[in-house]
């Protein structure tokens, strides 16, 4: 036996996602579906260029007025 041999220890959150899981079974595909809902998408390089080219830059400070 060795004196670093601990007991299996799960936390009380880790607990808690595996007893919802096993409620829920769908719980992980539902939040995938969301995830690429908001979140996965196909970018348009072109676009995203044009739209950095366009860019106006920002003064400094940006309430001061422009002195001529």
């Amino acid at each position: 036996m060795s004196i670093f041999n601990r007991p299996h220890y799960t936390s009380e959150i880790t607990n808690f996602i595996e007893e919802m899981k096993q409620k829920k079974p769908t719980l992980e595909a539902e939040q995938r579906a969301g995830r690429a809902l908001l979140w996965d998408k196909n970018l348009d390089r072109g676009l995203q260029e044009e739209y950095g080219e366009a860019r106006v830059p920002q003064q400094p400070y940006v309430y001061q007025t422009q002195v001529k």
